[in-house]
């Protein structure tokens, strides 16, 4: 069996897992996500842990139940706790601020740059360089983050750019003067 399948996920209380029509249904206090999953992986619930076994041991169904129990994890997590993601923008007049449920960015282009909210990401902006993209699906929050960031990337020179908050920008050395 694969290592990361066989492994039981906790549900904690307050927080359902059901399966209707080979979809998994994760209901708790932030909200509900669904996926789909293979019809060969069945769910079974017992003492307040959910594992995932398969139908047979191909390797295509192998790759599957620990994929799903990984999914199945995130959506858990996702619904108690949530998932944030914090973008920070460095540059000379590089900055940006929420207005209504869009963030404006002003980076370097000669018009500002406006990204709107997407049903289900939050986006927030503590201060004029940072943003903050909250949310329960952990794939939408890492996209919309990536989105974003694909705005400005950081350039190796000056580290202008948008970056993800722990990220760490590798820099070049300039041009050097002659001998």
């Amino acid at each position: 069996m694969s290592r990361i399948g066989r492994a039981p996920v906790a549900i904690p209380a307050g927080v359902t897992v059901e399966v209707k029509d080979n979809k998994m249904i994760v209901k708790g206090p932030k909200g509900t996500l669904e996926q789909e999953i293979d019809a060969r992986i069945t769910l079974a619930e017992e003492n307040g842990h959910v594992t995932l076994s398969r139908a047979n041991d191909s390797k295509e169904l192998k790759a599957k139940h620990g994929l799903y129990r990984a999914l199945l994890h995130n959506m858990v997590t996702g619904v108690t706790h949530g998932y944030s993601k914090g973008l920070v923008i460095n540059g000379v007049g590089y900055k940006v601020a929420k207005q209504g449920n869009k963030i404006v960015l002003n980076i370097g282009y000669s018009h500002p740059v406006e990204f709107a909210e997407i049903e289900g990401i939050k986006l927030e902006c503590p201060t004029q360089t940072e943003i903050t993209v909250s949310g329960i699906d952990r794939v939408k929050v890492g996209q919309v983050a990536a989105n974003i960031r694909s705005l400005r990337e950081p350039e190796p020179y000056h580290g202008y750019g948008i970056r993800y908050k722990d990220e760490v920008i590798e820099r070049k050395e300039g041009k050097t003067a002659g001998k």
